[in-house]
């Protein structure tokens, strides 16, 4: 099972992304790849004119927002999301 993202506009779902992993990948790196997905499905929809007055991402990770936070951290995968 691989991150899922569900993208609504009011009550509307106007998109969705499923993404397999390989199982190497730990928990965090799911979460960290869903944020990073659902910055890349909202950009895709900007681009198409879909474009969200307000974005609100909700995540059960608070070890990846720690490490959006942490400056020092500069590993791959939050140096993408930011």
């Amino acid at each position: 099972m691989g991150p899922r993202v569900v993208i609504y506009k009011g009550r509307d779902i106007i998109a969705r992304k499923k993404v397999n992993l390989a199982k190497r990948c730990s928990n965090n790196q799911a979460k960290q790849v869903a944020i990073l997905n659902a910055l890349e499905e909202i950009d895709l929809l900007v681009r198409k004119g879909s474009s969200p007055i307000t974005v609100i991402i909700y995540t059960d990770s608070r070890i990846s927002l720690d490490l959006l936070h942490d400056t020092n951290n500069h590993s791959y995968l939050v140096e993408e999301i930011r």
